[in-house]
């Protein structure tokens, strides 16, 4: 792919938009981000906070850590967590700096001020809606689709920032443009593309995603998934791919306070697209540009899978990640973009019904399955093996395939969805 081709600057542009920094699970730290600007624009600690979610959000910060809060949990958590001792500037990184003094204040403010929360009227699928009272004064600050779009800003009846209605469609008009995304085009221009215009943000995932996977495998954290396969089943590459990957995200789950770089709103993603195949660049000693080159493929085709699911979804993104990691494996063994397909329809077939239902240490196992599957669909290529079109959801042609995971994950699933969100809050 050529410079003077439009698309190779919209993919460099989609990785910077995609690959931040992020300090936990990223939808409390949505919540806590807006609720950080929110106070900003108060102009101090505010006397009440409402905050209105929608069902996935609520789906999301139900049972995980908000980290640098002494294990709190909750919308509750991460709205004080932001109020108190949040620094908006910081985005996705907004409570990375918290000092022993502000954690004991957040939970003081949590035991002393009124925090509601209520399920979000409308059917957004992400929506955060932030309301701070002081006094007489007030603050109502909207954050909708993806997890820094700020929608709309109101400050005692005056209305400062307005962004439209939101819906589906809205991520496109507001971010690069995706369509163009396709397997034989991301392989063109991963093959083809000046390391120097990837090298920085690749370089910043390789390094924060490999430190939380070993944490991860170093500590105590969630349900220690990556120890549990390196214990069980050895040390071999196939288990360690799956193990690393699992060990971040038990980590970035129990609250861990180290930053991820994320993919597609999710730092499990972020892990899940990058950790396994950086450990194969590893046993497979290639140089280091190839393994940035590998970790750009996956990170590619993450988006592009998850671009027609949306950002949350009762469809479990580590789906989607685990499967790009299982391509860009094959194709750091050599393989092109036949091999690079049938891996992703092999292992999209076998993995794609796993449902998300929050986040919380069972997404390390999820992970771990979905990895497997990515591996599994190129071994089965080596071997002659695979799906073909008309073997339930597999349809001829990669890209087919691909348009009927976003249809699955986007449409199919919206009542699984609501059924996950009513058994999750007992309702």
């Amino acid at each position: 792919m050529q410079k003077t081709d439009c698309r190779y600057h919209n993919f460099i542009q989609i990785l910077k938009e995609e690959l931040v920094p992020a300090m936990g699970c990223t939808e409390p730290i949505a919540i806590a981000y807006g609720a950080a600007k929110a106070r900003e624009i108060l102009g101090g600690l505010p006397d009440r906070v409402l905050v209105e979610a929608s069902g996935n959000i609520i789906k999301n910060v139900k049972s995980v850590v908000v980290p640098n809060t002494d294990g709190l949990k909750g919308i509750e958590a991460a709205a004080v967590a932001g109020i108190v001792a949040g620094q908006a500037d910081r985005i996705l990184e907004v409570i990375a700096e918290v000092s022993a003094e502000d954690k004991e204040k957040i939970r003081e403010y949590l035991q002393s001020h009124e925090v509601r929360v209520l399920p979000a009227e409308g059917d957004v699928i992400f929506d955060i809606i932030i309301t701070l009272h002081r006094g007489d004064s007030y603050v109502k600050l909207r954050i909708s689709d993806y997890h820094t779009h700020i929608v709309h800003v109101e400050k005692d009846g005056t209305v400062l920032l307005e962004a439209g209605h939101t819906d589906h469609s809205a991520q496109s008009a507001t971010l690069t443009d995706r369509s163009e995304l396709s397997i034989e085009a991301i392989l063109d221009f991963v093959e083809t593309m000046d390391l120097a215009d990837v090298r920085e943000v690749i370089e910043r995932q390789i390094e924060y995603n490999s430190k939380i996977s070993a944490a991860g495998i170093d500590g105590n954290w969630g349900a220690n998934i990556g120890s549990v396969l390196l214990r069980n089943y050895g040390d071999d590459i196939k288990v360690r791919a799956r193990a690393m990957a699992a060990a971040g995200s038990d980590a970035r789950m129990s609250g861990c306070e180290l930053p991820v770089i994320i993919v597609s709103g999710s730092g499990n993603q972020g892990i899940t697209a990058s950790v396994p195949v950086i450990e194969y660049a590893k046993e497979l000693g290639v140089s280091h540009e190839k393994m940035v080159q590998a970790v750009t493929l996956s990170d590619l085709i993450t988006i592009h899978l998850k671009t027609g699911i949306g950002r949350l979804s009762a469809y479990c993104g580590a789906v989607s990640a685990g499967c790009a990691a299982g391509a860009a494996i094959a194709w750091l063994q050599g393989g092109g973009y036949e091999e690079v397909s049938h891996t992703l329809v092999n292992s999209l077939a076998t993995v794609s019904g796993m449902i998300c239902d929050g986040a919380k240490p069972s997404c390390a196992a999820k992970i771990a399955a979905s990895v497997d599957a990515g591996i599994l669909g190129y071994q089965m290529y080596q071997d002659g093996q695979q799906f073909y079109g008309g073997d339930g959801i597999v349809t001829t042609g990669v890209e087919n395939t691909i348009r009927n995971i976003g249809r699955l994950g986007h449409d199919g699933m919206r009542e699984t969805d609501k059924e996950i969100i009513r058994i999750m809050t007992g309702l």
